[in-house]
């Protein structure tokens, strides 16, 4: 399988992706699929690609069985949002996995087993690695036991290829309280994804893997009577989402791996934070700065970018049936000022930029310069929904001071170009 694909087939850049991928037309009938048949319990255990090493993943569900505290975190793309389940806070396969986790191995009431759920619509490991410490570790609030990665249809243009993603499992893997990393391979209606290039990391770090494309993808060719259990119009509501029952799979899928765990002899303690990276893992101490914190950490001259956005992508977290802005703590031009720029001073070694799309035509384009030389050009038209963008600015060995500067270009200077913050490695 190709580690790349055409646009048609990048969430967030196809030309038939729905405006924004959390707006869903609802189903119109529920399919009638057998749940409990011998046909559906094979297509689940074909999911169970690796159980890895099992000794962080038992010692979660050891811990459930106590009643002790644990939270299952959830971090990816619009399907881990749970685009396309209606409703999407309770139908989406995160909660449905959550929830499943709870009734497998906490008894009851389960009210000892906590969610967190930081999935954004079209958006890749490059920004996800960017949001992790903020949107599954709450900024240090948060210790997961278990955090379920999914990103292998959103990462087809990883400026990194698969840098940034092995540094997001590095990041999860090397907290002090060591929690299961799981790597969740979601597919498209095309059955593609990006499962050839990611796996090899989870093989490497002998990690739990789920696949959802090899539970389903061969079945959808089989008649019934080979043994079919869902069609692609069942389990797609677009060439992207799951339907209510394609993210029920994907959360049976997964509860496949805690059944085979628990059943399992627990394995010696692993030490895969040990091992040397197998991409990459230059990205695994980045840190977000954005208004909040900026003036601690960098010399900034906001110039023209004195306002804040309020107009930003949202995302359901956790259980919530709300959406919660992303980025709120930015800067925009609203192009009213005589200045038309943003300058920042960092001793850093690599910068992520993340910049706010928008189908508004009031927003422009602007030119990123680093150190007096122009690095990229940022459109926020390159998808056209409300959306977050990120794009690489520098990745170099050693730390030294960087001037970034973001200017208006001719022509643009009274339009609006929202910085919604930076991803920085010292």
């Amino acid at each position: 399988m190709s580690n790349s694909a055409p646009d048609s087939m990048n969430e967030a850049k196809g030309p038939t992706a729905p405006r924004d991928p959390s707006q869903v037309p609802l189903p119109l009938d529920e399919p009638a699929i057998d749940f409990e048949s011998q046909a559906y319990r094979n297509m689940i255990d074909k999911s169970l690609l690796s159980k890895g090493n099992n000794y962080r993943l038992k010692k979660a569900i050891e811990k459930a069985k106590r009643g002790e505290l644990v939270t299952v975190a959830f971090i990816g793309g619009s399907i881990t949002h749970g685009a396309g389940a209606v409703p999407l806070h309770l139908n989406c396969y995160a909660y449905r996995s959550y929830d499943l986790f709870k009734r497998m191995f906490a008894g009851e009431d389960g009210s000892s087993v906590r969610l967190i759920k930081a999935g954004v619509g079209g958006t890749p490991s490059e920004l996800g690695i960017v949001r992790y410490e903020r949107d599954v570790l709450r900024d240090g609030a948060a210790e997961p036991d278990i955090v379920v990665i999914e990103f292998a249809v959103n990462d087809a243009d990883d400026e990194t290829k698969g840098n940034c993603y092995e540094s997001l499992v590095l990041k999860a893997l090397g907290a002090e309280n060591k929690p299961a990393v799981i790597l969740l391979f979601s597919v498209f209606e095309s059955d593609w994804n990006l499962q050839d290039r990611l796996a090899p990391v989870g093989w490497h770090y002998e990690l739990p893997m789920v696949s959802v494309k090899d539970a389903v993808v061969d079945q959808f060719q089989w008649t019934k009577e080979q043994g079919n259990v869902i069609s692609k119009k069942e389990f797609f509501y677009d060439i992207y989402h799951p339907t209510n029952a394609g993210h029920q799979i994907m959360s049976d899928c997964l509860g496949k791996l805690f059944e085979e765990v628990d059943q399992s002899s627990p394995d010696i303690e692993d030490d895969a934070s040990g091992k040397p990276p197998l991409i990459g893992n230059d990205f695994v101490d980045i840190k977000l700065l954005d208004r909040l914190n900026g003036d601690r950490i960098a010399v900034i001259d906001e110039g023209g970018f004195q306002e804040a956005d309020t107009d930003l992508q949202k995302a359901e977290m956790d259980d919530h049936s709300f959406g919660t802005p992303l980025f709120p703590n930015n800067w925009m031009h609203t192009g009213t000022s005589d200045k038309h720029y943003f300058k920042m001073t960092l001793r850093s070694k690599r910068l992520i930029l993340v910049f706010k799309d928008s189908g508004n035509e009031d927003f422009g384009t602007a030119s990123i310069w680093v150190n007096g030389k122009q690095v990229r050009t940022a459109d926020p038209h390159k998808v056209n929904w409300t959306h977050c963008n990120a794009i690489l600015l520098y990745n170099e060995q050693k730390t030294d001071e960087h001037t970034i500067e973001i200017r208006m270009e001719d022509n643009q200077e009274n339009k609006r170009f929202t910085i919604l913050g930076f991803g920085y490695v010292s």
